[in-house]
């Protein structure tokens, strides 16, 4: 595991933080500040506990159960009952990244003193995280009100010693093995703790944050293989200048036609429609090509609410009842995922908007009708070989699939518990199928890259000279192990390459390393 350290406090955390964790494997470790902080909330509900007025989730029973006042006998039981009862998930497991991030985030929530929970919990929770243990958690339980309950149940769970957990090798156990493996001592829950550990919208957030961070390098991508596309249908690249893009001032559209416009500088191609092909002057190119920077830039813009919104969530400490800083202890509605769950959404629509723009272009690049001399589907022997047909199938198909998933999951609310809990987020479903959507929106980037880099060295064949930019990205994907045009081949493990290449941010780097850093 990474040897960084993330210091959990007492005033939030941040996105950066979140990934080094979930995907490093980041080391935790909690501040002296929250340690503090902790110790005192902790005070106030052992204070509430020893009253006999009751207390939601100190001295009752849960959701519509809070009418049941619960004796001091049994509240060890109840805690431990809700975790129990709580972890009911089904489904696939879901994957150790978000489960760190969910553990992370709640931990972050934890450590923010307004919980009610004792340091040594917080503390086995980072010891649990350091140690590489990873509950199992399942895709199903959550409905992203009163948190994410089946999720951080699982969690919880393994904290106390039961329930399944993935250890670092890579192998499930019981989890109660594997604390004792690594010298970790089960938690025994006392008041409030069991509620406390569930209590939050951890698994969306966590979600959010690493779908931000996948879709700032996929924005970035698609700025250049549109670029790419433009310069092997020879378009032109005034369509960029700045001056274009001031008197209609979207930040995000600025920025998208600023990268084209750099990956673009020095191409022997964009622009000489005429002379290449001997066709008549092309007066504009077509809108995939045109626009790029406008759906582009406002998918930008998008993300920046949407990193606004999790600037805001990371910052916030959400459980119910809370511990107030003058020491009230109150009931609240801030679990409610729904500020998480538009975004999650919204999300989803742009991931769609841009894969079906980069859709349109790949198409243009593969039909002889409209890709202004370029040979049919790429191919090298028409005919005899069928180029990149298939591979826009590959796209086409994933390009219908996120427009299914762009559908809204958080206009889809159903109640439960008894109609106590009347409205909910389903801000976990919004996240998982955003997961989908931006594993997808990757293979359709991929995809534009393939072709349109097959596409610029066809073109350059016989003279014209593609941007320096442009020839780093081919070298790189080359030596990446994506080959160049030639006869038909198996063509499955060139687009899994091209797919790790974007993913793993080869593109980007590649583009810039001419360009120097793109937005």
């Amino acid at each position: 595991m990474d040897m960084h350290t993330v210091v959990v406090g007492t005033s939030g955390t941040t996105a950066e933080d979140v990934v080094a964790v979930a995907r490093e494997g980041a080391r935790v470790e909690l501040s002296a500040a929250a340690v503090e902080a902790l110790a005192a909330a902790r005070e106030v509900v052992d204070a509430l506990a020893a009253k006999p007025e009751p207390v939601y989730g100190v001295s009752t029973g849960f959701g519509a159960l809070a009418t049941r006042h619960i004796s001091p006998g049994l509240r060890a039981r109840l805690q431990r009952n809700i975790v129990r009862s709580h972890a009911a998930g089904m489904g696939p497991r879901v994957e150790r990244e978000v489960v760190r991030a969910l553990m992370f985030l709640r931990l972050k929530t934890v450590a923010s003193g307004r919980t009610g929970v004792r340091p040594e919990v917080a503390q086995t929770m980072a010891d649990v995280l350091n140690a590489g243990i990873t509950p199992v958690v399942h895709e199903y339980g959550s409905l992203g009100c009163s948190g994410d309950l089946a999720p951080l149940s699982h969690c919880a769970l393994a904290l106390m010693g039961e329930g399944d957990a993935e250890g670092p090798d890579g192998v499930v156990r019981p989890a109660g093995e594997l604390l004792a493996a690594h010298g970790i001592t089960p938690v025994e829950l006392r008041e409030k703790e069991g509620l406390a550990l569930l209590n939050g919208t951890d698994g969306m957030l966590g979600m959010l944050v690493m779908a931000l961070a996948d879709l700032k390098n996929l924005y970035t991508a698609a700025d250049i293989t549109a670029a790419l596309c433009l310069e092997a249908l020879l378009g032109t690249e005034k369509v960029l200048a700045p001056e274009l893009h001031a008197i209609r001032p979207h930040p995000g559209q600025g920025v998208s036609a600023a990268n084209m416009l750099r990956v673009l500088a020095g191409s022997g191609l964009t622009g000489r429609h005429a002379d290449l092909t001997g066709d008549a002057p092309r007066v504009q190119d077509a809108y995939s090509v045109r626009c790029a920077p406008q759906v582009n830039g406002a998918g930008r813009d998008t993300l920046a609410h949407g990193c606004l919104v999790a600037d805001r969530e990371l910052a916030a400490a959400v459980d119910n009842p809370v511990v107030l800083p003058d020491g009230r202890v109150e009931s609240n509605g801030n679990f409610h995922g729904a500020p998480v769950a538009y975004v999650l959404d919204f999300l989803a629509i742009v991931a769609a908007d841009l894969g079906s723009i980069c859709e349109r272009r790949t198409d243009r690049l593969l039909d002889r009708n409209r890709s202004h001399g370029l040979p049919p589907f790429l191919a090298d022997d028409a005919g005899l070989d069928s180029g990149l047909m298939i591979a826009q199938y590959t796209q086409a198909a994933l390009v219908s699939e996120l427009k299914r998933l762009a559908v809204p999951a958080s206009v889809d609310s159903i109640p439960s518990s008894a109609m106590q809990e009347d409205h909910v987020s389903m801000g976990w479903s919004a996240a998982r199928k955003l997961r989908t959507a931006v594993s997808g929106l990757t293979r359709i980037v991929a995809v534009e890259l393939y072709a349109a880099t097959r596409a610029v060295e066809l073109r350059s064949a016989d003279g014209p000279v593609p941007a320096p930019a442009s020839s780093a990205v081919i070298r790189a994907l080359r030596a990446a192990g994506v080959q160049g045009p030639g006869p038909d081949r198996f063509l499955a493990p060139d687009l899994a390459a091209a797919e790790t290449f974007v993913a793993g941010g080869g593109l980007v780097a590649a583009a810039e390393s001419v360009t120097g850093p793109l937005a």
